[in-house]
């Protein structure tokens, strides 16, 4: 299972390349069916074919690993909560003081 371990070593990499399209943010809510699109792509864009069904596969034993690892908390069969990435804070021009 190399590709598989591609996503588990690179789990970050693939989650921002999944960010260009699909929200996925800190508590956020994630579908079965939007990694299993992401895996397809990201693949893609490593010049690899990865099949709807390999995907699928791979979408399922991604999720299963993540969750053993406490870092997606399921919902559902289909659906998680993300339980590890960070949100940024944000800081307005105005809270910036000049020394």
């Amino acid at each position: 299972m190399k590709k598989l371990e591609e996503l588990k070593t690179n789990k970050m990499i693939f989650f921002n390349f999944m960010k260009e399209k699909y929200p996925v943010i800190s508590k956020s809510n994630i579908f079965l069916r939007d990694i299993q699109y992401a895996i397809i792509s990201y693949f893609e864009k490593k010049d690899i074919k990865v099949k709807y069904s390999e995907a699928e596969s791979l979408a399922l034993e991604f999720t299963n690993y993540l969750e053993s690892e406490g870092q997606l908390i399921r919902i559902d069969k289909n659906t998680w909560k993300v339980n590890f990435l960070t949100e940024t804070p944000v800081i307005k021009e105005s809270a910036i003081t000049e020394s």
